[in-house]
């Protein structure tokens, strides 16, 4: 081990030869993993100056999902929470659509356990195309209370950040802003779909779900199949 760490052990006593070999060339695939994110994540913080966006504006309404209103009509700028960067999760949730994306719902669930961690380094906010009452009726259902939950419909937000095909179809995605005064500049999106041979995997990193799941034999398995995240937390 490198910097006079000591050799942690992996495995319990009375492991197979064939167990620890293979243990043992696992760990220095993580060790690679490990460090080619590090690097990965150093490239994101380096990224230049992005576009200046225009003026958006979201319909919004009280962070306490119980009530109804009043609705605000809530600048881009509005949503830093005194923070210089906002996270926005980018749910897909069509303006037509009765419910949102399951997957996407998950995601949320994760972030909302940890809103408040987050609340002390940077503004975040969930986006949706569908309008503001259908968007606050799945927060509540959902158990979203304390996050900000933003509708859209009424601008290009989601087509300009490449989360909408001109067909309306929805994709869920994560960006990230930077603001100077009133100005906000663009400066990271990632979408969930971004490689054919690892299709939805874009933005997994930010969901303990999968983490955690492919730690198992079994890995992720037939997630639509065996949850049923869409109902989870409907009290």
């Amino acid at each position: 081990m490198s910097g006079g760490m000591e050799p942690r052990t992996l495995w319990p006593e009375g492991a197979a030869p064939e167990y620890v070999a293979a243990r043992a060339a696992l760990l220095e695939e993580e060790r690679d993993l490990l460090a080619h994110a590090e690097r990965v994540a150093a490239a994101r913080r380096a990224l230049p100056p992005g576009p200046v966006l225009p003026p958006y504006t979201f319909a919004e309404g009280p962070r306490d999902l119980s009530e109804d209103g009043p609705v605000t009509a809530t600048a881009m700028d509005g949503l830093f929470d005194g923070h210089d960067t906002l996270v926005v999760y980018h749910l897909m949730f069509a303006p037509d659509a009765e419910e949102a994306c399951p997957m996407c719902s998950m995601w949320v669930d994760g972030f909302h356990g940890v809103a408040h961690h987050l609340a002390r380094h940077t503004g975040f906010a969930v986006v949706a195309r569908a309008p503001l009452p259908r968007l606050r009726a799945w927060g509540r259902r959902r158990g979203w209370d304390g996050l900000r939950l933003l509708s859209s419909h009424d601008s290009t937000f989601n087509r300009d950040m490449g989360v909408e095909n001109a067909d309306g179809a929805q994709h869920p995605g994560v960006s990230v802003y930077d603001r100077e005064g009133h100005r906000v500049r663009h400066r990271y999106t990632m979408q969930a779909s971004v490689s054919d041979d690892l299709p939805e995997r874009g933005i997994d990193p930010l969901s303990p779900v999968w983490q955690v799941l492919d730690l198992l034999p079994g890995g992720r398995g037939s997630w639509y199949a065996a949850n049923d995240y869409a109902g989870a937390r409907r009290g």
